[in-house]
């Protein structure tokens, strides 16, 4: 193993307060990913990667880790990430898998964790300053689907995601999870004013889409090819409300058979954001 920048610090005790960071992360009330607790409690709000890869784009992101807890085998698979200078002092408690089982309160197979962290939240107008394909989301509360829109995002060319009202905090764990980490490096930002905070994206130049198999739309291949785009995708079930419907410039469909009208809203976000890399015009 190649000298790191980290500091290996071996624990043997799952009682250990260096490593309460990462503990109970199944726990409802006491989970550290948490920034509020039942009862008014303030929460920790750290952010948690698992895996080796999720790992590396912590490392790679602006969410600075601050620590890492793994089994000896992780240390080793993420060697070369861990020589980056940021992370010099930083410790790496080593643990065998039942000590790790102890402290997370359940076996992890993918053998390491590391924690972040929440940098200052990023604001609208600045992550659209220099984007040209954004997501925005309303009403998205399933961490799963957050997760999923992220990866895509990252996989099919869009800038950034947006959120409106009532949607799950992206930072989660399982929504960085899900998201194989891309949540970490996808920039995102929160409407603090919502629908209204929608013309800073028309002060933007941006072509505001719906998504919605409603009547009034266009196919969605007609809605994709402005200099700049912005798809916003609703809850599964209600989908978008008439509010932000009206809010937007146009409203698209995906052409579907079968008599189905609705896809997995990750799914779906997945088709807007291909048919706009295929249409040619993602960084016109």
């Amino acid at each position: 193993m190649a000298s790191t920048s980290v500091d290996v610090i071996d624990i043997d005790d799952p009682s250990d307060p260096r490593v309460d960071d990462f503990r109970d992360l199944n726990s409802v009330d006491r989970r550290p990913d948490l920034p509020a607790l039942p009862g008014g409690r303030v929460g920790k709000g750290l952010v948690i990667a698992e895996g080796v890869l999720v790992a590396q784009r912590m490392i790679a992101s602006r969410f600075a880790p601050h620590a890492f807890l793994g089994v000896d085998k992780r240390l080793t698979e993420l060697d070369d990430a861990l020589e980056n200078p940021t992370l010099r002092g930083v410790p790496f408690y080593r643990a065998s898998a039942d000590v790790m089982a102890d402290v997370v309160g359940f076996h992890l197979n993918r053998g390491v964790l590391a924690v972040a962290r929440r940098p200052p939240v990023l604001d609208v107008a600045d992550v659209v300053e220099r984007a040209h394909t954004v997501a925005i989301l309303e009403g998205v509360n399933d961490h799963e689907n957050i997760g999923s829109i992220f990866r895509n995002a990252a996989g099919l060319g869009v800038d950034a995601v947006l959120f409106g009202a009532g949607c799950a905090d992206p930072l989660y764990r399982r929504c960085v999870r899900v998201s194989m980490g891309h949540a970490l490096l996808v920039p995102f930002a929160r409407f603090d004013d919502w629908p209204r905070g929608l013309s800073v994206l028309n002060d933007h130049g941006f072509r505001t889409v719906a998504l919605t198999p409603g009547p009034g739309s266009v196919p969605l291949r007609e809605a994709v090819d402005a200099a700049k785009v912005a798809f916003l995708v609703g809850a599964e079930g209600p989908g978008l409300s008439e509010t932000v419907m009206r809010a937007s410039d146009l409203r698209a469909h995906i052409p579907m058979s079968r008599g189905t009208d609705s896809l997995n809203v990750a799914t779906a976000a997945a088709i807007a954001f291909y048919e706009r890399a295929r249409s040619g015009t993602m960084n016109a």
